[in-house]
């Protein structure tokens, strides 16, 4: 079997997106160990956790699609 162009831009557009997500999980992961420890010294035990964990969520969100849109848009459609 033969791939069209079509199909290699879109796996390329697939690959592009997994690492979006790569990236962002990696940002989750360190915001969600900085952010843990800054927001334990400044908040109270169940707070500190809870509002690290939240902005770690966003911070990866963010960054996930933010990457797999300037990733993907390099492929055409």
């Amino acid at each position: 079997m033969t791939t069209t162009r079509d199909d290699a831009a879109q796996a390329d557009r697939v690959a592009a997106w997994a690492t979006g997500v790569g990236v962002g999980l990696m940002v989750f992961m360190v915001g969600w160990l900085l952010l843990g420890r800054i927001f334990t010294m400044l908040l109270s035990a169940p707070g500190g956790p809870v509002a690290a964990m939240a902005a770690a969520i966003l911070a990866g969100t963010v960054v996930t699609i933010w990457q797999g849109r300037r990733l993907a848009r390099r492929f055409p459609h």
